[in-house]
C-alpha cells in the first residue's frame, strides 16, 4: 500500500513513517520543513520513502504526492502556541487552505483519509472526561490564543462536509498532548522543554501556578490508534479522541521531571503574561473520553507518563552524546 503522510517530518507524522516502512507499506511525505526535520527521516529505504518538500495547498507538490495513494494522514498544522501566536495569519492559513487542498484531492482521488484535530477544539471546556459531543467552548476572538482551537474545529466541520457530499472517507481524530521522543521543545512543548531545563540544571519554568493540569499521550500510543482507525471502516464520518486518560498537574510534572533526571534544577514559576505576553487564557484541565476509540478499535492509549518521561530522557542524552543536538 502506498500511504501519504503530510507534516510527516514532524514529530508524530515521522513515527507514523516509521510505523508504514516497517508494516512494508509505500510512504510518500510532504513537509515544508518549517517545524519537521529531514533528521527525522534518516535511514529510510529511499526504493518505499520519498519526500516531497514544499506547502500543502501547493498544486505543483500535491498532484504527484497523490499519485497512487490509498490513505493518506494529514498531520501538516502551525505548531505549538508560541508559533500560533507569533505568526496567526500563517496558522490560519495552514489550517484552512492546506486542509481544504487534502480534502479536495482526497475527494477526487477517492482516498481514504486520516486528519488529524486537536483537543484545543473543546476549548476552555473543562467539565472532565470531554467526549467527542461535548460543547466548544472558546473566549474572544480579540484573544489570539483560541486561533488555533477555532480554525481546527473549522477543519472538522470541513471534514464532515466532504464526507456528507462528496463521500470523502474521513475520520476526524482529536489529538490530547502528545509526546513522547522527537518531540521538540522550541514551540512551547512542555515536557521536552522541562527535560532540557533539568538536565541543563536550569531553572524549571511553571507558568502560571502550576495546578493546571492535562493528559499526556505517548507518541507509539498515537500512532498504534491512527492506524487501527484507518483500517477500521465503522470510523469513517467520526470524530473519536486519542488521549492516555491519567491527569496529572504542571507542578507535578515538573517534579517528576526533576526527580527522573537526579537534577537539582530549582522550580520557578512564570506568569502568562511574561510567557505569551498580555491577555492570555489558559483551561484548568482537559481530560479525554477514549471509549469511543476502544469500542472502534479495541485499543486506548496504555503508556504512563513515567515511562513518557525516561524514553524522552534516554532520548535526550543519546542526542547528546552523538553530538546531533
Amino acid at each position: 500500500m502506498r500511504v501519504l503522510i503530510t507534516g510527516g517530518a514532524g514529530f508524530i507524522g515521522s513515527h507514523l513513517v516509521d510505523r508504514h516502512i516497517e508494516n512494508g507499506d509505500e510512504v510518500v511525505v510532504v513537509d515544508n520543513l518549517s517545524t519537521g526535520s529531514r533528521r527525522n527521516l534518516e535511514g529510510q529505504d529511499p526504493s518505499r520513502f520519498r519526500l516531497l518538500v514544499g506547502d500543502v495547498e501547493d498544486s505543483t507538490i500535491l498532484e504527484p504526492a497523490f499519485e497512487g495513494v490509498e490513505l493518506v494522514y494529514h498531520l501538516a498544522a502551525t505548531v505549538g502556541v508560541f508559533e500560533v501566536l507569533r505568526r496567526p495569519l500563517d496558522a490560519m492559513h495552514s489550517n484552512l487552505r492546506a486542509t481544504d487542498a487534502i480534502f479536495e484531492r482526497a475527494a477526487v482521488h477517492g482516498v481514504r483519509t486520516v486528519f488529524a484535530s486537536t483537543s484545543e477544539v473543546y476549548g476552555k471546556n473543562d467539565r472532565g472526561a470531554l467526549r467527542e459531543t461535548d460543547d466548544s467552548v472558546f473566549g474572544s476572538t480579540s484573544v489570539s490564543r483560541w486561533l488555533y482551537g477555532i480554525s481546527k474545529a473549522a477543519d472538522e466541520f470541513l471534514a464532515l462536509a466532504f464526507q456528507r457530499e462528496r463521500d470523502l472517507r474521513v475520520t476526524v481524530v482529536r489529538l490530547f498532548n502528545t509526546t513522547g521522543p522527537r518531540q521538540s521543545g522550541a514551540y512551547g512543548m512542555v515536557l521536552p522543554r522541562f527535560i532540557r531545563q533539568a538536565r541543563s540544571g536550569e531553572p524549571i519554568t511553571v507558568f502560571g501556578n502550576g495546578a493546571q493540569t492535562r493528559c499526556f499521550t505517548n507518541v507509539h500510543d498515537v500512532v498504534e490508534s491512527l492506524v487501527r482507525l484507518a483500517n477500521v471502516p465503522e470510523s469513517i464520518g467520526e470524530v473519536v479522541n486519542i488521549g492516555q486518560p491519567t491527569e496529572i498537574s504542571i507542578l507535578e510534572l515538573a517534579d517528576l521531571v526533576k526527580s527522573a533526571c537526579g537534577s537539582q534544577s530549582t522550580i520557578e514559576f512564570v506568569t502568562y503574561d511574561q510567557a505569551y505576553g498580555d491577555g492570555f487564557e489558559d483551561m484548568r484541565r482537559r481530560i479525554p473520553d477514549v471509549s469511543k476509540l476502544l469500542r472502534l478499535t479495541g485499543y486506548a492509549p496504555q503508556t504512563t507518563i513515567h515511562e513518557t518521561i525516561q524514553q524522552m530522557i534516554m532520548e535526550d542524552e543519546r542526542v547528546a552524546g552523538d553530538g546531533s543536538a
